[in-house]
């Protein structure tokens, strides 16, 4: 793993648009956004399938929220367009109002109105002449997407101040959804939620948008939120799209070493690449596609690399950080023979005591001063030498 300042990365690849098709509900085109002399989006493309989820992660300042508020329909972009429904909303001397994109939307901390109990803040917006029963039904309505999301119809009568944070956030869900809109926009929504409330706050959102087949979009910088709530994952840099892809393939072979280290844990080694062969201080491993040979820069998760009985490639204890479920080992990696001290350098094998670091959750075989034997499982992904330059 290595730190990196942010001004340094480098600039990512604008992403392609993931295949446009006939179940698209949002397409964003080549969209741009300025606030003065600072270039916000730079050239954004997007599409989001028809009751898909789609997570929008990226460090602070990249332009996420920005994005979300030009679908949202609170600010204009300065070139592009943006389409949903195969309507266009935004762009070419169209401009469709917020109020009428069927356009829900969440924010950070909910945003919910302290002076309304939370029956009036549900009900805020709708029409008690369009719905049968009149008050009574909109009485019913509250009830029931109180019930949707999973709280008690009583809690209608509750202040906000009354409410833990996560009942406060499906609250504000409900409210969102009591218009019925077409694409739910999620700002950030769990991120003041303690752990352990953040996630079943995550699962529970997650699940009713799922049961209502809304289209949604979540902008967060929690990686492990984005991987965990999406379908699909956008991971947003500098104002683009440095990847777009399902949140697997996204964490396991990502396009670039910032996207890779951005997204988790990542063992980062020089390797020399024949074929689709990488040699490295953990030995001989195997990369799909390689995008050059000779020199490269190779990446594994810490996961991959696993404590063997016994074998060739040696690492020792640096020191451990124990996290209750696993431990994270730091190890430095044994020069390779042909490294040694005296032997005619080799440049098959560009490295050679590395520090890098595992999972393991056993803490008492990782001791300081220990040697391990190590085995690599899977593959590994390789990044050309000139992108490693960048950062």
């Amino acid at each position: 793993m290595t730190e990196q300042n942010p001004s340094r990365l480098p600039e990512p690849r604008i992403a392609p648009s993931v295949a446009p098709s006939t179940n698209s509900h949002l397409e964003v085109d080549a969209v741009t956004k300025n606030f003065g002399s600072q270039a916000v989006l730079k050239g954004v493309n997007l599409s989001v399938a028809k009751g898909g989820t789609t997570a929008i992660v990226g460090p602070s300042g990249s332009g996420k929220t920005t994005l979300l508020r030009l679908i949202a329909g609170f600010e204009h972009p300065d070139t592009g367009s943006i389409s949903l429904d195969g309507r266009k909303v935004a762009g070419d001397g169209v401009w469709v109002p917020a109020h009428k994109r069927h356009v829900g939307y969440v924010a950070q901390d909910g945003a919910l109105f302290p002076h309304l109990t939370v029956g009036q803040n549900i009900s805020f917006g709708l029409d008690a002449g369009k719905l049968s029963g009149g008050h009574r039904g909109v009485k019913a309505r509250v009830a029931e997407l109180l019930e949707m999301v999973a709280l008690d119809p009583a809690m209608a009568k509750r202040r906000p101040h009354q409410l833990s944070g996560g009942q406060q956030q499906r609250v504000a869900l409900a409210r969102a959804l009591a218009r019925e809109p077409e694409l739910m926009l999620l700002d950030e929504p769990f991120s003041a939620l303690d752990a352990g409330l953040r996630v079943a706050t995550r699962r529970a959102v997650g699940k009713v948008l799922n049961e209502a087949g809304v289209t949604t979009i979540l902008v967060t910088h929690d990686q492990a939120e984005a991987l965990s709530f999406a379908d699909q994952v956008a991971v947003m840099r500098g104002g683009k799209l440095a990847q777009i892809g399902n949140p697997f393939v996204v964490y396991t072979r990502p396009a670039d070493r910032a996207t890779a280290e951005f997204l988790g844990d990542a063992v980062i080694l020089d390797a020399w690449m024949e074929g689709s062969l990488a040699t490295c201080s953990l030995g001989g491993i195997p990369v799909r596609r390689p995008p050059a040979q000779g020199r490269v820069q190779l990446m594994l998760r810490p996961e991959q690399i696993r404590i063997a009985e016994d074998g060739p490639i040696r690492g020792t204890v640096v020191d451990t950080d124990y996290f209750g479920p696993e431990t994270t080992v730091r190890l430095k990696l044994a020069v390779p023979p042909v490294l040694a001290e005296g032997a005619v350098a080799d440049h098959r094998y560009p490295g050679g005591g590395e520090i890098i670091t595992i999972r393991h959750w056993n803490a008492s075989i990782a001791r300081p001063g220990t040697e391990l034997c190590l085995r690599v499982v899977g593959e590994a992904v390789a990044f050309p030498m000139e992108d490693a330059a960048q950062d």
